[in-house]
């Protein structure tokens, strides 16, 4: 399952850099599908939606920092465990029960968002 960050959030902003995908952006930023990935141009996400990398896309939250779901892979094909979970210093990285994935297909996810890498 993706990641999110709670309420709990305090700004410090030492998850951000941690990701590997450039899934975590800071609240009422703007984010692309194109940040930190090989996605290039037009493209159709697993779930069948079509879109376009270099768009910007509403932001998930004004208030804290946000992770957003189509490209967070819980750091699976990087590392053993999120990282944003790892240095977050007040454990408000947790998993997120509205969009659970097993690990197979998180792999296929971070395939899809790192092309390069096949």
């Amino acid at each position: 399952m993706a990641i999110i960050i709670t309420d709990d959030c305090i700004n410090c902003g030492a998850c951000e850099p941690e990701c590997p995908n450039t899934a975590i952006y800071e609240g009422a930023d703007e984010w692309r599908f194109k940040d930190g990935t090989s996605l290039e141009g037009k493209f159709i996400l697993p779930n069948g939606h079509q879109s376009d990398s270099e768009s910007p896309q509403k932001p998930i939250s004004d208030e804290v920092y946000y992770i957003v779901p189509n490209k967070c892979t819980e750091c699976k094909g990087f590392h053993e465990e999120p990282q944003c979970a790892a240095v977050c210093p007040v454990d408000c990285c947790v998993p997120d029960e509205d969009n659970v994935e097993s690990e197979d297909e998180l792999l296929a996810k971070q395939k899809f968002l790192h092309k390069e890498n096949l």
